[in-house]
Order: structure tokens, then C-alpha cells, then sequence
């Protein structure tokens, strides 16, 4: 199966900074990937998806502007630049794999593969 190993998450201050990654090992395919998030107390969100042309990218409304998935296809690494981080994104961060055939990326039912999550905690 697919492993995917996140790093690069921490704390920082508001209006901050950070860049999170995604190393993918295993079987994997050509597929879109993306990130997911969840804070304490809510359901897991989409944030942002890359597919493996990089020709095609989706944002969540509430980080469009601020955030930015690219990927490095011959490290098989995904990355979300994250730039002035509000106390809103705090939350631990997924990386996903997305089906081969999925469309409707900001759903979780259309991912296939987790990473272990990594918290991003972003303070006032």
C-alpha cells in the first residue's frame, strides 16, 4: 500500500509562515493529491489539490491567495506553502491520494490514501 509521511509542521505566529510536506513511498500512481485539515471539534476540510500534470490546482476559499500546493513528482513529495497563517488554520494537516478517476476533489470519500497528519498551531 501507499505510505505517506508528512513533516514541516510547528507553531507560528500569526501572519507567519510555514511549509508542510508530503513524502510518498510504495505504490503509488499518477494521481491528483491533495491536503485536508481538521481542528478539534470539526470534520476533516479540504484545503488544497495538485494533479500529477500540475496543470490543474483547487483551494479552499478561505486559503486561496495564502496557500500553495506544488509537487515534486520525481521526489514523490508534495508541498503546501503556507503564508499569513491565521489562527483559523490551526489544525492538524492530512496529506491525501486521491482515487485515479476522482472529481470531486474536496470531498474525503474521494481519497484513498492518509497521511499521519502533522499539527500546524498558529497563535495570536
Amino acid at each position: 500500500q501507499v505510505q505517506l509521511v508528512e513533516s514541516g509542521g510547528g507553531l507560528v505566529q500569526a501572519g507567519g509562515s510555514l511549509r508542510l510536506s508530503c513524502a510518498a513511498s510504495g505504490r503509488t500512481f499518477r494521481v491528483r493529491m491533495g491536503w485536508f485539515r481538521q481542528a478539534p471539534g470539526k470534520e476533516r476540510e479540504f484545503v488544497a489539490s495538485i494533479n500529477w500534470s500540475i496543470s490543474s490546482t483547487d483551494y479552499a476559499d478561505s486559503v486561496k491567495g495564502r496557500f500553495t500546493i506544488s509537487r515534486d513528482n520525481a521526489k514523490a513529495t508534495v508541498y503546501l506553502q503556507m503564508n499569513s497563517l491565521k489562527p483559523e488554520d490551526t489544525a492538524v494537516y492530512y496529506c491525501a491520494q486521491y482515487r485515479l478517476t476522482t472529481t470531486a476533489v474536496r470531498l474525503t470519500t474521494t481519497v484513498d490514501y492518509w497521511g499521519q497528519g502533522t499539527q500546524v498551531t498558529v497563535s495570536s
